[in-house]
This record gives C-alpha cells, sequence and structure tokens, in this order.
C-alpha cells in the first residue's frame, strides 16, 4: 500500500510541484494551505508523513509542528523552508522535525529526505 504524505504550503504552486514529484514516485498526496488545515488533515488521514511549509498565514510551520507533536510524538515532519531561514530550520529540528529540504525544490533531494525519514 502507498504511502501518504500531507503537503503543507500556502502557496497552490508549489503544492503542485510537491504533489506531482510524490504522485510520480509512488505516494498518496493529502494537501493543506495552512496550519489550521494542516492539523485538521493530521486527525483526519493520519499521514505517514508531513511535508511542511515554514512561513504561512495564519499558523505558521513551526506552530502546526509543535501541535502536531503534542497530538502525535512519533509523528514524521520534514519541514520546508526558502534559502536564509536557517535559524527557523534548527528550532524546526529541535521541536521534533526529522529532517528539512530547502526551496526551490530539487526532486531527488525531496525522495531522499522521505524515504531516509520512513525507513
Amino acid at each position: 500500500m502507498a504511502k501518504s504524505i500531507l503537503v503543507c504550503d500556502d502557496a497552490v504552486f508549489m503544492r503542485m510541484i510537491i504533489k506531482d514529484i510524490l504522485e510520480k514516485n509512488g505516494y498518496n498526496v493529502v494537501e493543506a494551505e495552512n496550519g489550521y488545515r494542516a492539523l485538521e488533515e493530521y486527525k483526519r488521514s493520519k499521514p505517514d508523513l508531513v511535508l511542511m511549509d515554514i512561513t504561512m498565514p495564519e499558523m505558521n510551520g513551526i506552530e502546526a509542528l509543535e501541535k502536531i507533536i503534542e497530538m502525535d510524538e512519533d509523528a514524521s515532519v520534514v519541514m520546508c523552508s526558502a534559502m536564509g531561514q536557517e535559524s527557523m530550520v534548527m528550532e524546526s529540528l529541535a521541536l521534533g522535525a526529522k529532517d528539512f529540504i530547502v526551496k526551490p525544490f530539487d526532486d531527488e533531494r525531496v525522495i531522499e529526505a522521505i524515504r531516509n525519514v520512513l525507513e
């Protein structure tokens, strides 16, 4: 059975890019446009992994990461960041994120990060 991945990013374009990469590699994708929706979708679909953007309106990725880890301490979350967000990446790793990938995405790096966390 294919693993499911929750992709949380406020930019529709970024979600489309990530979804395309993941589906080409056999993953099922669920989407959320902000941290609040990610929490709702996490509870509903119990994905195997979450790809979480850091900078989003309403609830950012770090806040959503904290809440997901509170709900499920075994959650697998990989953070997505733009260049120059190193301090936020370090904070998210300290809070329980398993890895991070940097935008713009390299397809191979995205799949490598996911496989490393899921295996």
